[in-house]
């Protein structure tokens, strides 16, 4: 393998942070001007905020470390510095009037760039922090972070209605047969979470350190569970059965009048899809995209169980007889045909769309198509240690009210397709492209 020159990595992480602005310059566009004042998710921020958001992260993230750089905003440092995770109940109350405008802001935006890539082009900046961490993992933390969000946006702007958007095109699904449902057998062994410190990649806090898992043998659902398998639950009266629920989960269905999918709406004796542009006829074999809760539900009526973190990971990344895979499918880098994934759509596909995608157990489509809920509540791995420079990343969610997802979206970039990487969410946020797949025990 031919080495990696300073020169040569300083480059790419410029290239690097160039499209990952791009993607979400881009995703902004999606949104009519007017609409960057709506809250299309109650509990976020409205969009103006996040037009901030990224500038005012990567300002307060690397400026310290770049010589010479003094604020020349502080209220919008302060203003546009952290999102928002509340509970049920403590929704946000501000009026678009609170915010700045658009031209504020986007100037805001322009003179944080201009600052940073002057300093940035220096080679030379690339160096250890204070902290004892390098410039070059702190670019990947305000690269990785910008996808985040371009990738949380799109949940945002997904709930926005069509009128308020630009139609962007949509590819169409890749040609497959109709799904059959299957389970496959993934036999007792080991699974692998986690990143080493020795291994120098890059990972966030969380995915930190690696351990093994002996898991026993299960069965798992070969394919994401589909609309047409939902529906059926749907239609058995899922919703209406309280024995399905957990009392919490029962409460907040109950009380947020909650009958179906949030991406599903009824048309007469039809279901719809909610699209990101149209509103489309139901797509049966396409992944359905619901919250933990109601996956869960789906899950218990189907005499099943969602899967622990450590059973996912060895159904999507294990093997027979040898160390896991680093993709579901081998060794090949993430291609087009081998799954739904870096930004290619904006919609889900087919479950069974992807067959290349096949683990060493003979699931398919883990590694995009929508993130998958497992049962594991998000938590430290042993020895965890917080990144000095975002304390609050992981450590504020560690608070057995988010559970670990896996995987990935349609929407998800191409550099957080790693193994260990773990996403979370509170079991009753729907916003999610985050789907599911059952396992028996």
């Amino acid at each position: 393998m031919p080495m990696v020159t300073g020169s040569a990595l300083h480059g790419e992480l410029l290239e690097r942070i160039d499209e990952a602005r791009h993607r979400s310059d881009e995703l902004f566009a999606i949104a009519r001007p007017a609409a960057l004042y709506e809250r299309p998710i109650p509990e976020r921020h409205r969009i103006i905020f996040y037009v901030g958001h990224l500038e005012a992260f990567d300002w307060n993230l690397l400026h310290g470390t770049l010589p010479g750089l003094k604020s020349f905003h502080p209220e919008f440092d302060r203003l546009f510095a952290f999102g928002i995770d509340p509970v049920i109940g403590g929704l946000p109350a501000d009026q678009p009037s609170d915010w700045p405008s658009l031209v504020a802001v986007r100037d805001y935006v322009r003179k944080i760039r201009g600052a940073l890539d002057e300093k940035l082009e220096d080679e030379n900046s690339f160096g250890k922090t204070s902290d004892g961490f390098s410039l070059e993992t702190l670019l990947n933390v305000a690269i990785e972070h910008r996808l985040m969000h371009v990738e949380t946006l799109a949940y945002m702007l997904h709930q926005l209605p069509l009128n308020q958007k630009v139609p962007h095109y949509t590819p169409p699904d890749p040609v497959s047969l109709p799904a059959i449902p299957a389970m496959v057998s993934v036999p007792s062994g080991v699974a692998w979470l986690g990143l080493s410190r020795e291994s120098f990649l890059f990972g966030w806090d969380n995915e930190f350190g690696a351990h093994e898992i002996e898991v026993p043998g299960f069965e798992i659902d070969r394919y994401k569970v589909t609309n047409r398998e939902y529906l059926e639950f749907l239609n058995a009266g899922g919703y209406e059965a309280p024995g399905l629920w957990k009392a919490d989960d029962w409460r907040w269905k109950s009380d947020q009048q909650i009958s179906h999918p949030i991406f599903w709406k009824k048309d007469g004796e039809k279901w719809l899809f909610r699209g990101m542009f149209a509103e489309i006829p139901l797509p049966l074999d396409w992944p359905v995209y619901v919250s933990q809760a109601e996956a869960a539900a789906f899950a218990r009526w189907a005499g099943k169980s969602l899967p622990t973190e450590a059973e996912w990971q060895r159904a999507a990344y294990g093997t027979t007889d040898g160390p896991e895979r680093p993709y579901p499918w081998g060794l090949d880098s993430p291609e087009p045909n081998l799954g739904n994934f870096d930004l290619q759509r904006w919609n889900p596909a087919p479950v069974n769309g992807y067959p290349r995608s096949e683990s060493a157990f003979a699931t398919q489509d883990m590694l995009g198509n929508g993130w998958e809920w497992t049962s594991t509540p998000f938590a430290p791995f042993p020895g965890f240690r917080p990144f000095p420079f975002y304390k609050g990343y992981s450590a504020d969610f560690f608070d057995g009210k988010h559970f670990v997802m896996k995987g990935a979206s349609p929407r998800t970039a191409r550099c957080m397709l790693r193994a260990s990487f773990r996403n979370w969410f509170q079991p009753h946020y729907q916003y999610v492209y985050a789907g599911f797949r059952c396992v028996k025990r």
